[in-house]
């Protein structure tokens, strides 16, 4: 990665399952077989199409899961996701779109809730890791506006000139939590139809949508 002490002007700030890595598949398929263990029915193709309609707290409060238990299973995923990474790919556009970003003078940053050396190991299988100036990793589902409000004050970088960009409902009401504009991305888990219900300031269908977005929010001089 480049110096983390390094300031720019403007920030993009990515959530990393499902924004820029495809690992909708292998996270069903954990957290299927993790199912009996925490008490939840596993999860079809037909209980897929409707709990990515859904919110994050409509999904826990579907399956029943205690929420104490999260931050157990988020381990878990994690754990078992480092089995699976050599399947886990980047989505088709995201190295040229984040290169494309990174000569706009761009700082790259990430907030998951994904270990960072499972993030790692993708960004640098794909060529990718040496953009980002940070990576940020919090095993929670519901903070990640609090991370991005440290994230802005740690770099100095005031509230107008980040981006965050998102693939769940959750993602967009960080960055309305945090005052910053939200771009919500429908290759990911939430269907198009429920993230507009959440107002972003800009939904794409696809990544080579990104510079352009973002050259229009901040136009070079």
């Amino acid at each position: 990665m480049v110096d983390r002490h390094e300031k720019h002007e403007k920030i993009i700030i990515f959530d990393f399952d499902g924004t820029l890595a495809d690992t909708l598949e292998v996270v069903i398929s954990i957290t299927n077989d993790l199912a009996a263990d925490f008490g939840y029915s596993p999860t079809t193709a037909t209980d897929l199409q409707q709990l990515q309609n859904l919110n994050s707290w409509q999904i826990i409060k579907l399956s029943n899961i205690s929420l104490f238990k999260i931050p157990k299973l988020l381990r878990r995923v994690q754990q078992e996701l480092q089995n699976n990474l050599g399947s886990i790919s980047l989505f088709p556009g995201i190295p040229e779109a984040l290169n494309d970003l990174k000569n706009q003078g761009c700082q790259l940053s990430i907030i998951t809730s994904n270990s960072p050396s499972n993030v790692e190991f993708v960004l640098n299988r794909h060529g990718v890791l040496a953009l980002f100036d940070n990576l940020n990793s919090e095993s929670t589902l519901f903070g990640k506006h609090r991370i991005i409000n440290r994230l802005l004050k740690q770099q100095n970088i005031p509230k107008h000139q980040a981006v965050y960009v998102g693939d769940e409902t959750r993602d967009i009401t960080a960055a309305h939590k945090s005052k910053i504009k939200s771009i919500a991305v429908t290759w990911g888990f939430n269907s198009a139809n429920v993230l507009a219900k959440y107002k972003p300031d800009f939904m794409m269908n696809q990544p080579q949508d990104l510079p352009p977005t973002i050259a229009s929010i901040f136009p070079i001089n």
